[in-house]
């Protein structure tokens, strides 16, 4: 008998979609499937460049991140990653393990500097041994600041400058 891993990934949150034109598709996907934008995350879609429209069917509880295909977005171009969120616990549990034998999704050993702020949430990209794309968030925000990143001295990633962030939401 195996046993037991000390970390198992969270819930599923969102799964990212790779569109033409993100507007067009989320038309579509609420025409056909009842999705809806989420508002929670409309920062993303408005905030910068490149950023996904968020939409759902469930009320936000898991969601579609609709992201325009191309080459100026700051996420691996043309891949689809699913996304899983975890709560404050598991995800010191995970950040303190590392590195180990997980890789990042361009390809080097995850480390705890590969956590990214993302604002409303923290998140680790990585890939499996085939290459598929995950991601890991964990959305008790100024917790993993204080208790994680401050406490261990992390030097998060950033895909934008805070300022945007903070100027939406004033």
């Amino acid at each position: 008998m195996t046993a037991k891993p000390s970390f198992r990934m969270g819930r599923l949150d969102h799964v990212h979609i790779r569109v033409p034109d993100r507007t067009e598709a989320a038309a579509w996907y609420a025409k056909h499937l009842g999705f809806e934008p989420v508002d929670r995350f409309d920062f993303w879609a408005t905030g910068f460049e490149g950023g996904p429209i968020q939409i759902s069917a469930d009320d936000g509880a898991t969601t579609l991140a609709l992201f325009e295909a191309g080459d100026g977005h700051p996420m691996i171009a043309q891949k689809t990653g699913v996304a899983f969120s975890v709560d404050f616990d598991m995800f010191v549990s995970f950040t303190r393990s590392l590195p180990g034998e997980i890789e990042t999704s361009w390809g080097t050993k995850l480390v705890p500097d590969d956590i990214v702020d993302l604002d409303m949430c923290w998140a680790f990209d990585l890939a499996d041994p085939w290459g598929n794309v995950y991601e890991l968030n964990c959305y008790e925000y100024d917790r993993v600041q204080t208790d994680l990143i401050e406490a261990d001295g992390i030097s998060p990633r950033r895909h934008w400058p805070k300022e945007l962030y903070t100027a939406y939401r004033s």
